[in-house]
């Protein structure tokens, strides 16, 4: 009886969640569409900072981090799930690259298209080009930018192969690179894959698990800038890879006792952009040969 009442209470917290979501996602929308026109980039940025920490606060969602730490350039993270990109955005407003169909799905497409997101297509070296050439122009205007090298999502319990491609914007903008480590763990600081949008899991699926947890805590530690200047983008995304998974999966003598991530204020801080992710279509990884 108690246990059919518990169950009961979580799918309409759920529910509650999922429907505070769509009204958060219309206004969103609204905003851009009235307001972005008549402000300044800073308070678009600000703006985009503040709605993405309360779409992770409306969907449990706790951002702990290395406040103030997403320096401009361009910024690596491993890749977990569509939310990523919310709770990096809660932390220092971004740009993000996002896969080209992202652009067509209802009212998130619509706002990623609005919002200075950088989309590139699978599988074509020519898109990768212009998404390259793209970064480049943004880098070199001050700008950070993130990129989910992966080219897919994984459970969090690994981090896949880097492909290389993207890391030559940082080469040629004569930026440095900064590693992410993204991680998602329960109110008990257990890894939680309810997060992850991965494999055939559709975002509706996803969705559904994170609205019914009790807490999820997302954790972004921002590990040491490698100098682009030197280096060849393979060897930047091998390093940089290195640096994410120790962090993410760490051997049992490297592994840290506690976290020591600090929540993020109710205050805004920083500045930048923002970005997109997938919807209920599957997750399809890119062409390696157009990201290599």
């Amino acid at each position: 009886m108690i246990s059919a009442v518990l169950s009961a209470n979580i799918r309409v917290r759920a529910v509650f969640r999922l429907i505070r979501t769509g009204l958060h996602l219309l206004w969103g929308s609204m905003t851009v569409a009235t307001v972005f026109p008549f402000i300044g980039i800073g308070l678009q940025r600000k703006l985009k900072q503040r709605w993405s920490r309360q779409l992770a606060d409306i969907l449990g969602v706790k951002v702990v981090g290395d406040i103030d730490t997403l320096p401009a350039g361009l910024l690596v993270a491993n890749h977990i799930s569509f939310v990523d990109i919310f709770v990096m955005n809660a932390v220092a407003p971004t740009d993000f690259v996002s896969k080209a169909d992202v652009g067509g799905w209802p009212v998130i497409g619509w706002l990623c298209r609005h919002t200075e997101t950088l989309f590139m297509e699978r599988g074509s070296r020519v898109a990768a080009q212009k998404a390259r050439h793209a970064i480049v122009t943004e880098l070199r205007r001050g700008n950070r930018v993130a990129i989910f090298p992966e080219g897919t999502s994984t459970p969090g319990d690994r981090v896949l192969p880097f492909h290389g491609a993207l890391f030559q914007s940082a080469v040629d903008a004569g930026q440095h690179v900064t590693p992410v480590a993204l991680r998602y763990t329960d109110s008990a600081g257990r890894p939680d894959t309810r997060p992850a949008y991965a494999g055939e899991t559709t975002l509706l699926e996803c969705l559904w698990r994170i609205a019914q947890a009790d807490q999820i805590q997302a954790h972004v530690h921002t590990l040491p800038s490698l100098c682009a200047v030197a280096l060849h983008r393979h060897d930047l995304a091998a390093r940089a890879h290195r640096a994410i998974e120790a962090h993410v999966n760490p051997s049992p003598q490297e592994r840290p006792a506690a976290d020591t991530a600090v929540e993020i204020p109710g205050d805004l801080r920083g500045e930048r952009r923002s970005g997109s992710r997938p919807t209920d279509i599957r997750n399809p990884a890119p062409t390696a040969s157009a990201l290599s």
